[in-house]
Order: C-alpha cells, then structure tokens, then sequence
C-alpha cells in the first residue's frame, strides 16, 4: 500500500475512534451570553478562552497556535489578530507570524510568513501564504463548527528554503466542545508548484489535536499531524506535539511547548514558544450597547 493512502487512513481512522463515539454523548448546554456576544464556543471548553468574556463588547482571541491544525472557529467580526513564535531544534530554527481580520462574522483574512527560516545552516525568508478561512456551520447541540480553508502558496523564500514555486492549498475544518474539552480535526489538500512551471506534487495534511483548561488561567494541548508523501525526494512525516498554554487575559494568550518527529526526515525534538494578541475591533462598533437619544 503507497505510504501516501496508509497515512491518510491512520489519521481518518484516529479521527473516527476519537470523535465519533463522543458525539453521540450529550453537550453542555450553550448560554445565550456564550452564543451571541462572541460568536464563539462555550467559554472555558478551550484553554485559550479560559477567562470568559465580561460582556458583550469583549474580544476573545482565537489562536491557532501551537497547533499545526487550524481551529474551525474564526476571529470576532471586526477584529485583527496576530500570532507571532519561534522553534529551535537541532539544525533548525525559525521565527514565524500569522495575521488575520473578521472581515465578518464567519469570514477571516489571513496571511502568514516565516520572518526567519534557518536549515542546515542555511538563513534566510521563508515562504509566505496568503487566503481565508470561512465558517459554514456554528457548532450547536451535536453538530461541530465547520470551516473551509484555502491558503496560497507565496514562494519567498532562497530555493534552499522554500518550495520555490507557487502553490495551493484547500481543506475541511472541523472543531467541537465536549465540556470542557475541546477537538479540532483537519484534512488538506496541497498543491506544491514545481520548479520550472512543470505542474504539481499533491500530498495531504491530516491532523487531531485536543486542548482542556487545567486550573485558573493554565491549559494544555496536544496534538497528531504529519503530511502524506509529496514525491519520491520527500516522504511522509508525523509529528506529536504537547504545550503548555497560560490565558493573560481573554485575548493575549502565550503558549509554549514541544513536538517530537515521530516518523519521516524531522529532528527529533523541536522547541517552541509564541503569543496570540488581538489588537482590538477596527470596526468600532459598540455591541450590546443601546443608542443615546438625540
């Protein structure tokens, strides 16, 4: 069986074994606060939104980090976030930022780049990517939230860093509170440009990650990811990952953590740390606020 199929069916097998039993459990109910002034989940079911908002008019921050994976929920409408981090291992270090805007409420700009990408002693910018994130479903009762992503590839970076060609990619998005413990489950499609404008290599992204607040502002996320094979020079890879995960306040989170390659041409161990800050509603809207009389 090509790695590429055995992969994929690990991880839809992982997925099925993990979330389909849960859902037939029943959910927390949902307060009225919890689904209208945020937009979000049930406050406290991730360990980034482990201070619940105090009203209508706070922002939350949605992170994407540590994860490889993408949460299906998206950014408050109106409000622009960052998440800024650094790796280390051995042979490979990287600074590395995503920037995304609620253009509306189930519409988020995004655009990633990796400041510095260092391999085998090789420096420099990585790639860039540039896309979207839009949300078709908002979890309620047994149903999760469902997203669509699509992110264009932006070669960047020295052809020693990068893919050095333009791609896509394109995936399902899949998130759900089960109390207070929370799954988020990814399937993508890349297309990777070939140098020289010979076509594409396709491989797959799968990954299961799974966070739970610990106690006051602290949680925890773990996570199992990796890529099919893309050609015959690059093979299948998996990941294992594990942070820490401490709320400032609702919407400046820090986390910090590691990943293990558990399989394929990783280093062994990879440290991390990083921050997600939403800056604020650039739309300046007042919710929940009744108008003055004139």
């Amino acid at each position: 069986m090509p790695h590429k199929h055995l992969f994929r069916r690990v991880f839809v097998l992982l997925f099925l074994v993990c979330v389909i039993p849960v859902v037939s459990l029943p959910t927390a109910a949902q307060s009225p606060s919890d689904a209208e002034g945020t937009g979000q989940s049930s406050q406290g079911s991730d360990p980034a939104q482990v201070n619940p908002p105090n009203g209508p008019d706070q922002i939350t921050a949605v992170p994407n980090r540590p994860t490889f994976s993408t949460t299906a929920e998206s950014v408050q409408s109106g409000v622009f976030e960052i998440e800024y981090g650094f790796e280390a291992s051995d042979g490979h270090q990287n600074i590395n930022g995503l920037l995304k805007f609620g253009l509306t409420k189930n519409l988020e700009l995004r655009f990633a780049n990796n400041l510095l990408e260092r391999d085998a002693g090789i420096a420099g910018l990585g790639d860039s990517g540039a896309g979207f994130k839009y949300k078709l479903f908002q979890q309620e009762d047994r149903r999760p939230t469902f997203s669509l992503l699509y992110s264009a590839i932006i070669p960047t970076a020295p052809a020693e860093l990068g893919v050095g060609a333009v791609g896509h990619s394109a995936g399902i998005l899949v998130s759900k509170d089960f109390g207070k413990h929370h799954l988020d489950f990814n399937e993508t499609a890349q297309w990777l440009g070939r140098p020289g404008g010979s076509g594409f290599d396709r491989n797959y992204f799968t990954a299961l990650a799974y966070s739970h607040g610990i106690r006051g502002k602290w949680g925890m996320t773990a996570e199992i990811a990796g890529f099919s094979r893309t050609n015959a020079m690059t093979p299948a890879t998996m990941t294992i990952m594990g942070a820490a995960i401490y709320s400032i306040s609702s919407r400046c989170i820090l986390d910090s953590g590691l990943y293990v390659g558990a399989y394929g041409n990783l280093p062994r161990v990879t440290f991390f740390s990083g921050v997600t800050y939403s800056i604020g509603d650039l739309y300046h809207r007042r919710k929940g606020r009744e108008r003055k009389p004139d």
